[in-house]
């Protein structure tokens, strides 16, 4: 079991929130009717990651108690994998009858020393039918090509007088991206499995042929407040530059004509502090461009996408799931603390309250959001400290979705 950071305690304390539906309406559409919110188990310790599994299984991550976990129907919780002590698991996808989930291990130190994604295969029921074994070492990959390696973070377009007056610390005035491998994410699709790497910046292709680099996330900008500049220690002339904060990745799904599409944490504090920064791409798997389908969320940790394009984003520390339709953005529901969210044909699971409170039993849980009908309208069909918290670079959301 890692350490959850101060700072995500903290926010999981001040920005708990109950599960009480909110829908926004437009004019003159016919009124939904609001979401149904259902818990269907609790007591899990950092459920980061799900996918919907045959028969009513949800297969969900404990990532800080590193185990895979299978929930069925009625709720009973059975772990079907635990990793070595010290590792992390999460990532978890669900496809062809194999469970595919991450395993990242750091110890003490600041980049991930050991970090594979792997694959356990199960029957029509969604049993395990044997022990996991590795599709790919992605520390390897990351450690032999680093893919972000020729991008330039930081301020990157300020006098090089003035960035000689920053300090090293709490982050570098300009660097280039660092060697760090973390599969944060993982769906599969066509005989290849796509992983977002939240340590590498960076979405990976899976398949017999190997590993490659499907493409870099872009850097996040950030124009730097006399506030924020004097809560850092940076000299008078950095206010109102702009600092070009790495992209944090945190999951990809498959949309529609098989694009990908990407939630990405902006860098810096992921709380309210700078405001909603999270984005979601749209990557083609094949060139590897990126085209930004929306932003303003506050801590966009997974999506989920329909097949005709609707868009659903976990915001944990927006304390929602929210939904993008047609370019826009509305609140779905509120929930405590979601950290993932998965499509399922006829609505949504999630997982909520997903980071402990400091001195309280662990109480992550797995969740059903059954989605209001319009009269008229037909559902959609589916397919089964300031070093530490404004990092972005390498220690996202306090340290831990980049680590």
């Amino acid at each position: 079991m890692r350490r959850v950071p101060t700072v995500l305690a903290a926010a999981a304390t001040t920005l708990l929130l109950a599960a009480t539906p909110a829908v926004a309406h437009g004019g003159g559409k016919p009124e939904p009717r609001p979401p149904t919110v259902t818990d269907v188990t609790g007591g899990l310790l950092g459920p980061l990651s799900l996918a919907v599994g045959p028969h009513g299984t949800t297969y969900v991550s404990q990532d800080f108690a590193g185990a895979l976990t299978s929930v069925a129907r009625d709720g009973t919780a059975t772990d079907i994998h635990t990793a070595e002590p010290g590792y992390e698991v999460g990532g978890v996808s669900y496809a062809d009858r194999r469970v595919v989930f991450t395993e990242t291990f750091y110890g003490e130190n600041p980049t991930s020393q050991a970090a594979t994604v792997k694959t356990l295969r199960t029957d029509r029921s969604g049993r395990p039918t044997g022990a996991p074994t590795v599709l790919a070492d992605i520390h390897a990959f990351e450690t032999a090509n680093n893919p972000d390696g020729g991008t330039s973070y930081g301020l990157l377009e300020t006098d090089p007088a003035c960035v000689a007056q920053v300090p090293p610390e709490p982050v570098p005035a300009v660097y280039t991206g660092v060697v760090d491998a973390h599969p944060y994410a993982t769906t599969s699709f066509l005989g290849t499995t796509y992983v977002a790497d939240a340590g590498a910046n960076a979405i990976f292709a899976v398949d017999r042929r190997g590993v490659r680099t499907v493409g870099v996330l872009p850097a996040q900008p950030y124009v730097i407040t006399e506030a924020l500049a004097a809560e850092v220690g940076w000299p008078a002339c950095t206010v109102g530059e702009t600092y070009w904060f790495e992209s944090v990745p945190t999951d990809v799904e498959i949309g529609p004509w098989g694009q990908l599409y990407v939630s990405v944490l902006p860098g810096g504090p992921e709380d309210p502090t700078l405001g909603g920064r999270g984005v979601v791409y749209r990557m083609d798997p094949w060139r590897g461009t990126v085209r930004q389908v929306a932003t303003g969320f506050v801590g966009a940790t997974d999506l989920a996408v329909t097949p005709t394009g609707t868009v659903y984003v976990a915001e944990m520390f927006g304390g929602k799931i929210s939904v993008v339709e047609r370019g826009g953005l509305r609140t779905l529901v509120e929930v405590p603390l979601p950290g993932a969210v998965e499509w399922t044909g006829k609505g949504l699971v999630a997982t909520t309250n997903v980071l402990p409170g400091e001195g309280v039993p662990p109480d992550g849980r797995v969740t059903t959001v059954t989605l209001g009908r319009t009269k008229g309208h037909g559902g959609h069909g589916g397919w089964g400290s300031w070093r530490d918290d404004w990092r972005g670079d390498r220690h996202g959301l306090g340290g831990w979705f980049d680590r």
